[in-house]
Order: C-alpha cells, then structure tokens, then sequence
C-alpha cells in the first residue's frame, strides 16, 4: 500500500536554515537534487523530500542539529545509505535530514576480544576490508551494503543469520543521541550482563524514532578454516523447503541456506550472466573445518535426495563462492530488469521453520492468481521469506493486487505465529499490521516509551507505530 501521510508538513523556520547554514557551511543544503535523493528508499512509497539535508561528521554535531530541531520543532530523520525498503527515510513531515555518511571511521578493532567500535555511517563491506588478513569477519549480511548504523536502527539479518543470527545478537553496545541531544551510552564490551534495562536491545529495530545511533560496538566472528557452497535443484518448491526443514531439524550448522524459485533463476541468470538451471534451488554455504564441511555438505545432499534434490553441485574456491553468492544478493535487483520501467513492491515475512512450507505452499498458490509478476526468494534457513512484486506504479490494478498480496502473505504468517517482517522492518509499509501482530497492551507500552523518550514525536515520525 502506498502511503499518504496524515501528518502536517510545516515549512521550516528560516531561523533553522539560517543557523544550520551558519554552523555546517556547505555540509547543510537545500538543493532538490539532494532533497530528492534524500527522500526516498528501494520502497514503492512517493519520494517525500526533508527540507535540508545536514551531513554531519561527528557525534556532537548530531547533538547541535538535535538540540536546534527540538527548539523549533522541527522533525529529524537519520540517513544512512538509503538501502531500506519500507519507506524508513522518507521526510512525510518534512524537517531536516540528518545523513550520516561522513561518520565512517573505524574507531577501534580489537582482535584479542573479537570486537570492533566503529561510527554509524561505516558500512559493512568497509569494514570486513579493514578486518581482512585479521582472521576475522563481520558475518551480518543483509546483501546491500547498508551502513551498520541503519543496519541496527532496522535490526537487519540477512544471508548468514541461521548460523551467525541478526544485529540484535551482534551489537553489544552504542551511542546514540535522544531527541532533546542527550547523549545515550548504552550496554559496552562484555560478553553479557544482568544490569538494568537492555537500552541497547530498545533501539535496535527503532528505525531512528526514539534515538539516532552514532556509534556501535560489534561482535566479530572468527574466519572459518574452510567454506565450500552447494547449489542444488527441486521439481517443485515443495521439495526444497521440506530439505531445509529436515536440514534444520537435524542440527547441521548451515552457515546459509537460500531459496529461489523458477523465476527469480531466469531473472539471476539473464541479469548475472549465470547458467544455472530455471528450477526451485537451494543455495547452502557450510563453515568448519575441512572435514566438517565435507560431512554438513555430504548430509545435506542425501537429505535434498531424499525429497527429490539433482545436480547437487559444489563450489569449494573462493572465485566460484564469491560469483555463486554476488548472483544470489543481485537477486532483487535481477527481478526489477524483468520489467523494465517497473518498480518493486517488496515484503517479507517469518514463520517458525515447521510451518514454512505450509506457509510458501499457499503463498505460491496466491501468485498464480495475480496477472504481475512475483518472484519469490529468501532466508529460509530460519523461516524468512520475501517477495518482489513488480509493479508499473501508474496501473491501479497492479498496485490493487500487490497490496492484496502483501495483506495476504503477512496475515497467512500471523496465523501460523510468525511476523510480519523478518527483517525488513515496519516503517510506512507495515505499521498497519502493528496491533494485528502485537495487540492492543503492547503497542500501547510502545507508545509509551516514544512519548518519554520523543515527547513530540520530531524522531522519524509517522514510522512504525500506528496511528493512535
């Protein structure tokens, strides 16, 4: 569903732009072109426009900018990469945008404690670069090369999550600065602790509306001994998803497991150049030690055998992984050159992993009843699916059936006790399905804690929490 928001959109004061202007110099515009790029996501959501953009470089600056916007009630939306796609960054009240790209630097890595302080604006890619010849990794993996900061902020997972887990599991403690330009240091180094609330498990997930991350400590993971990766193809998506429940089920620690069905293949091979064959097929990674990748992938393909799995094949050098893996996360961007011209209307949603097949298989049945193309592909390891819904934004009908769609697949996980988003987060696109997953109580302790914590709402408002 596209969004219209209900929320006032108030000219800025000119004493804001005066003052921003002043302070930040050329790092403060108003130029369309920025506002543009500024106001808008991969979402089918209309580009809505801040009204300036201030690229800052450092926590305290974030702090002027947040203390300004408080004094005139101006809204503030935080920035990174712009890689969301449920309209997360969309200025639907106006205010000011607050890009955070600058703040790239790696702060510290510390290899004895498998640990890293890095600013917001740092990107995942930048910083596995940077750990390289370390013998460690940063193992989140949403695809895009998000900044870790909107990667928190979203509570991405990605690829690797059915072995290594989400940013919820990853981020052992930030800063963050409130709407008032309080400065929040929550949770640190230890591995694990007992005291008080886990503020840093609050604002993982928050998209930017109750504080603006500025730095983050990660947990890294050390390089496995050995990876080798493993294509294998189904008759049927069926077949495919009753071999990773099985694989599951049976306690083999998969390092990734990804599902794509018949036509998001066509799409990889005509946009990635590959020639793998037009079925349902599973992509696996294993970590270990030579001889435990050799036993995960030798149990996995009599497991695939078992429900109809062929041409389980095995890429053990780098150059083949890397190729196999660049076509898997070029996948999205693979389905929107089946229409040129079309947008994406994304979803996704999760279910527990022994209702996955149930939930694919009627899922599957409500793709073949609309006349737009719909490709199919996820983390089906923990039971994260997605769907990429093509669209030509100005035909009604299209966008009537991917709504219909999307209400179908999140309200078909719902019941079967799943989310309506494994990782793609609530921002515009899904604050309706809020109270249906949550209830009544717990949106309203949600809102409660907006309300202590941005009393007038000037964080990224209008997102993720319904209207009251």
């Amino acid at each position: 569903m596209r969004h219209t928001s209900p929320h006032a959109r108030n000219p800025l004061p000119p004493a804001v732009s005066s003052s921003l202007r002043q302070r930040f110099g050329a790092r403060f515009t108003q130029g369309e072109s920025i506002l543009a790029q500024h106001g808008r996501d991969e979402s089918i959501h209309p580009t809505a426009p801040p009204d300036g953009v201030v690229f800052v470089e450092s926590t305290q600056e974030v702090v002027e900018v947040a203390q300004l916007c408080r004094q005139h009630r101006v809204p503030m939306i935080a920035f990174g990469s712009g890689s969301s796609v449920e309209g997360q960054v969309l200025a639907t009240a106006g205010g000011i945008t607050i890009s955070l790209g600058r703040m790239n630097r790696i702060l510290a890595t510390r290899a004895a404690d498998l640990d890293a302080t890095v600013e917001a604006g740092v990107t995942r890619l930048q910083l596995n670069a940077a750990l390289k010849g370390s013998g460690l990794f940063f193992p989140i993996d949403p695809g895009a090369d998000a900044s870790l900061g909107g990667m928190a902020a979203t509570r991405a997972s990605g690829t690797n999550a059915v072995r290594y887990g989400t940013m919820r599991e990853n981020v052992l403690g930030l800063t963050a600065v409130l709407a008032d330009g309080r400065i929040l240091r929550c949770g640190g180094r230890a591995r694990k602790s007992s005291a008080g609330y886990d503020l840093t498990r609050l604002l993982i997930g928050s998209e930017g509306t109750l504080a603006i991350i500025t730095e983050l400590t990660l947990r890294l993971q050390p390089l496995p001994e050995a990876m080798s990766a493993a294509v294998c193809t189904f008759g049927s998506i069926a077949g495919a998803v009753d071999t990773v429940i099985e694989t599951i089920q049976a306690g083999i620690p998969v390092a990734r497991v990804e599902l794509l069905d018949r036509l998001t293949l066509a799409a990889v091979n005509r946009y990635s150049g590959t020639a793998l064959k037009e079925l349902p097929t599973l992509f696996f990674e294993f970590h270990g030690s030579p001889a435990s990748v050799r036993e995960q992938a030798e149990a996995v393909q009599a497991i695939a055998g078992d429900h109809g799995g062929e041409h389980f094949s095995w890429a053990t050098h780098a150059e083949e992984r890397t190729r196999l893996w660049q076509a898997r996360h070029h996948a999205y961007f693979a389905c929107l050159q089946l229409r040129p011209g079309h947008r994406a209307f994304p979803t996704d949603v999760c279910v527990p992993i022994s209702r996955l097949a149930e939930c694919i298989g009627e899922t599957s049945a409500d793709i073949a009843r609309v006349s737009i193309p719909v490709a199919l592909f996820g983390h089906v390891g923990d039971g994260n699916f997605h769907l990429v819904v093509l669209v030509d934004p100005a035909n009604g009908q299209h966008l009537q059936e991917a709504d219909w769609i999307n209400e179908r697949v999140v309200e078909r996980a719902l019941a079967m006790a799943g989310t309506c988003s494994g990782e793609h987060g609530i921002g515009l696109g899904k604050t309706r399905f809020m109270l249906r997953e949550h209830g009544e109580e717990a949106v309203a302790v949600m809102r409660a804690i907006k309300d202590a914590l941005d009393p007038d709402h000037l964080l990224n408002p209008g997102k993720m929490l319904p209207p009251a």
